[in-house]
């Protein structure tokens, strides 16, 4: 914890020093400095010292001590401001922003890069595929951004030669969804004019690398761009950039480096190309016509007021110009397009509010510092106006703002003294007195306008000013130069500026004839780089904005754009012009830490308070860790019920009443809330979740109520209409001749099942009884028949009528009839038989596979073989008990096979009927076997089929010889 650390390393937040004075404040953050210790708060600022070394304090561990806890819990560190604007993103659904601000060659970038890193980390816990590729994206965009918009000068090995604001999407859950990239003010200059020990854009050396051409430039690369640049090539290729884009990259480099190479010559009436391998190359590289390029480069057309259209030739010294204006122009162009390239991945898609819940925005800063060169030109004065612009915000939102709220609220205060700097902004931006206003009516003048006429015009207007001077106006400091230098005193300290080359800069002219060439390009990527190439040179097209005021309107779009968030700042400090890890120049950062205005903040924050909040709000967030306001206060008013919160935890000495707002002086009394309630939370949510399930539970019991009862009336009308639908089918039944056998019954529904069985049985029955006697044998012994043989014996004689006694009927055995009657009835006097089943003519099969013709006499006591041809005497005699079962097939055959106890099984072959040799009385034999046996109560009966040559071996399988002699066999069962 912070307040831990251990006196050896200092304060840890400069507001608990002993007395807020220069000498106290710079000699604690030397100390810290030395120790290690480059991190410092201010309240919620972090103060952060550039190390110039690699520190272990940024790994996974450091990450997840810092996740998700309060800012005074853990040491000074940007992660931990880092958590605080997420959790106050997450927590109140408030955007917020990282404001991150010092000199050039601070670790602004450096840090920007820590802040990006721990939101990625700490985000999608879950894993979830689309958000870990907006993070990828996300992060990987810094390292293309540096690449081509960072530059080693003489302060800082990586400096950002642009301003980078970064917005990222959060959805309700707090996990990234997308994100927006603003990028200002690129140093195109840089491309063709760097000061002495400084270097042109990373990408440059990258390029150079890559295609082995360093052997001429080993002083300015380094080992580091070769990685850097295999690193910039993984991450174009994760952010989405195509082959096709990455090779139109550095062909647009290339073309770059070539236009640097090139030179003029002139013979005093013309301007010609020195060499034209360079114009081929660059042809060639952008896709365009060699022609067009020495044209573009050479001559200018221009349009009469008559709609003429001239070529005018260039001298030397404007190709050079317009030679460098137009590489300078296609690094912006391409820069500009990398941007947008990004931005098109990671912006947020189809949002929608109601579907996808509130989009909050952590946006992060990171824009160059305030610069102070030997030689300072348009760019430091724009990139100057914009650090006095930040510095204006952290006035108004941390000064100006904190003193104004408690004067608001009636708080008591004692009033800090501080810089405004508004009268410096005002000095550049002011419209009609304004630098900027002033440059742009030099800009717009007709005729010929220098920059010593646009000093002059300075001077006169900006004379009284106490911010502004210049050697005319101070002829006796000879530090500035007459018609050249002009000096502001910014807030960070006296900046010279020479004026050479304003006037050029701010006009950022850039011939039309270059974007015609661009846009008629046969690369895809250049065309899109160059949109207003399509205009022809005779249409009138407005006066473009200048370079100072687009970047001014860019400024304070970006200021109302942070001024609408609740912002967090890092204040960077460099500690030395050496970058060195142990030199810290007490002087230098002297100077930073009054233009910063550190000073002052530790003063208003140590007089302040560090939290403040809306009644309503506060007592919305902790009415539950007080038993008065808990669920709702009776109180007066939220005031009341807020004091009475404070009360219960004794905080009143900690916080004051304003009178809209309740302010508390130190955050562990905010901490100490935030932890009760935490502890809180899950007990409400049990008990919410009882309630709710409660009241589910009870509308499931309803719901389940109303659909019995419906169901219930509904199965009475379905009962009620199936015996209505019953009545009207069966009405004239009686009438009928088949009395209602042919009548179809209506599907009854699931209730009735049962009943409608026993109803189609009872209704059987009413049919049945009205059958003659003398026609229930035969129904009888067919029902039998088609137990055991529906669906395994396609004929089994169901159609006809079944005589069973097929001998003693003379149309069926016309000449021996009478002598089988006499036989008859002599066995039913001997044997005392009461009824014969079956009897017929067969061809018997020994198990010698030897066939007679004889005669079948199946009775209810025994089954005589008969010889036909002696007057039908009884060749043998079996009791029908010792019966256990019939075989039969499939086939239309009448093979059957009669199983005995004793293994002494019959195969024989009915024969049949001469009137009607189709006949199949396999089927009646069968029925009436089964009926005589299934009133049986004494004897079991089983009905085999067979099938293939094989026959299952049990008690009642047929014996081996008499197996071979089955040749059409199908299936077995056995049935009772």
């Amino acid at each position: 914890m912070a307040e831990l650390e251990g006196l050896e390393f200092g304060k840890s937040d400069f507001v608990l020093l002993d007395e807020v004075t220069m000498e106290q404040f710079m000699e604690n953050l030397k100390l810290r400095f030395e120790k290690g210790r480059i991190y410092t708060f201010i309240g919620e600022v972090v103060v952060s010292v550039n190390p110039y070394r690699q520190m272990d304090i940024y790994g996974k561990d450091t990450i997840d001590a810092y996740r998700g806890r309060e800012l005074y819990e853990n040491p000074p560190h940007l992660y931990a401001v880092s958590d605080a604007a997420y959790k106050a993103m997450k927590r109140r659904a408030k955007d917020t922003c990282i404001v991150i601000s010092g000199e050039s060659g601070a670790g602004k970038t450096e840090a920007s890069k820590y802040i990006m890193q721990y939101i990625a980390a700490i985000t999608n816990p879950g894993q979830r595929a689309e958000v870990e590729s907006v993070k990828n994206v996300l992060l990987k965009s810094n390292c293309v951004l540096e690449a081509f918009g960072n530059a080693k000068t003489n302060r800082n090995d990586n400096s950002s030669r642009f301003g980078k604001y970064m917005d990222i999407n959060f959805n309700f859950n707090g996990d990234p969804t997308g994100g927006h990239i603003n990028n200002y003010l690129l140093e195109k200059s840089r491309v063709v004019h760097q000061q002495e020990g400084e270097r042109n854009f990373h990408s440059f050396y990258q390029t150079l690398c890559s295609l082995n051409l360093t052997h001429s430039l080993i002083f300015w690369t380094t080992n580091n761009d070769r990685s850097s640049h295999k690193a910039v090539m993984s991450a174009l290729e994760v952010i989405g950039f195509s082959k096709e884009e990455i090779s139109s990259i550095y062909h647009i480099l290339a073309s770059i480096l070539l236009l640097g190479n090139m030179q003029f010559e002139s013979d005093g009436e013309s301007v010609q190309i020195v060499g034209l391998e360079a114009v081929n190359h660059i042809s060639e590289l952008t896709g365009t016509d060699p022609d067009s390029v020495t044209k573009s480069l050479l001559y200018r057309t221009v349009a009469t007021g008559g709609g003429e259209v001239i070529e005018k030739g260039h001298s030397e010294e404007e190709a050079c110009f317009g030679r460098d204006a137009f590489a300078k122009a296609l690094y912006e162009r391409l820069f500009g397009w990398i941007v947008g390239r990004i931005n098109s991945v990671i912006e947020v898609k189809n949002y929608n509010p109601v579907l996808h819940g509130k989009n909050t925005v952590i946006g992060v800063l990171d824009i160059y510092g305030f610069e102070i060169f030997d030689n300072n030109s348009f760019e430091q004065f724009c990139i100057n106006y914009c650090n006095e612009k930040l510095q204006q915000l952290f006035i108004e939102l941390i000064l100006q703002q904190e003193q104004g709220e408690y004067e608001r609220e009636g708080i008591t205060w004692q009033h800090i003294d501080y810089f405004n700097n508004q009268i410096i902004v005002d000095l550049v931006e002011q419209p009609h007195k304004g630098i900027i206003s002033i440059l742009d009516e030099a800009c717009l003048t007709v005729g010929k306008v220098t920059d010593t006429v646009c000093l002059d015009s300075m001077d006169t207007k900006l004379a009284q000013h106490p911010h502004y001077t210049s050697r005319k106006l101070s002829p006796t400091d000879k530090t500035m130069d007459f018609q050249k230098h002009f000096r502001i005193r910014h807030y960070a300290g006296d900046v010279t500026y020479s004026v050479e080359g304003f006037l050029d800069k701010n006009k950022d002219l850039l011939f039309q004839d270059f974007k015609r060439l661009m846009y008629n390009s046969s690369n895809s990527v250049l065309k899109e780089m160059w949109p207003d190439g399509q205009l022809s040179i005779t249409e009138v097209t407005k006066r473009p904005l200048t370079a100072a005021t687009l970047f001014k309107n860019s400024i304070v779009a970006l200021v109302d754009k942070l001024a609408c968030k609740e912002p967090y700042y890092v204040r960077c400090i460099k500690p030395n012009e050496m970058k060195s890890p142990v030199l810290f120049d007490d002087a230098r950062c002297q100077h930073q830490v009054a233009y910063l205005g550190l000073l002052e903040n530790v003063m208003v924050r140590r007089a302040g308070f560090a939290y403040r909040q809306p009644y309503a709000r506060f007592l919305q967030r902790y009415k539950m860790t007080c038993e008065y306001t808990w669920p709702n206060h009776l109180m007066s008013s939220d005031r009341d019920a807020v004091e009475a919160i404070v009360t219960q935890h004794g905080f009143q000495d900690d916080v004051a009443y304003g009178h809209t707002k309740l302010f508390v002086r130190t955050p562990r009394s905010l901490f100490t809330l935030e932890q009760e309630r935490a502890a809180l939370i899950p007990i409400l949510v049990l008990f919410l979740q009882k309630v709710w399930r409660g009241a589910l539970a009870r509308m499931r019991c309803r719901r389940m109520r109303a659909i019995y009862a419906i169901m219930g009336c509904y199965k009475r009308y379905k009962v009620k209409a199936h015996f209505w639908e019953v009545e009207r089918r069966f009405a004239n039944v009686r009438t009928m001749a088949d009395y209602g056998k042919s009548v179809e019954w209506p599907t009854p529904p699931a209730a009735l099942s049962q009943f409608h069985n026993i109803t189609v049985l009872w209704w059987a029955r009413q049919i049945v009884k009205n059958i003659p006697p003398s026609d229930m044998l035969e129904v009888r012994a067919k029902v039998a028949a088609l137990t055991a043989l529906s669906g395994e014996r396609k004929d089994w004689g169901v159609s006809r009528a079944w005589e069973r006694d097929y001998l003693a009927n003379v149309r069926d055995c016309p000449q021996t009839s009478s002598g089988f009657i006499r036989v008859s009835k002599e066995l039913r006097n001997k044997n005392e038989y009461s009824q014969v089943l079956f009897s017929g003519f067969c061809r018997k099969v020994n198990r010698f596979n030897k066939s007679t013709d004889r005669g079948l006499l199946v009775t209810d006591k025994y089954v005589y073989k008969l010889e036909p041809k002696k007057q039908y005497k009884v060749l043998k005699r079996l009791p029908l008990d010792s019966f256990t079962g019939i075989s039969v097939t499939s086939g239309v055959d009448q093979m059957v096979a009669l199983h005995t106890s004793a293994q002494d099984d019959v195969l024989l072959c009915l024969q049949r009927g001469q009137l009607c040799p189709n006949q199949d009385r396999v089927g009646e034999l069968v029925g009436s076997l089964v009926d005589h046996f299934t009133r049986s109560v004494t004897c079991t009966f089983r009905i085999k089929h067979v099938f293939g040559n094989t026959l299952f071996r049990n008690p009642f399988s047929l014996s081996s010889p008499l197996l071979h002699s089955i040749t059409q066999c199908k299936k077995e069962i056995f049935t009772k």
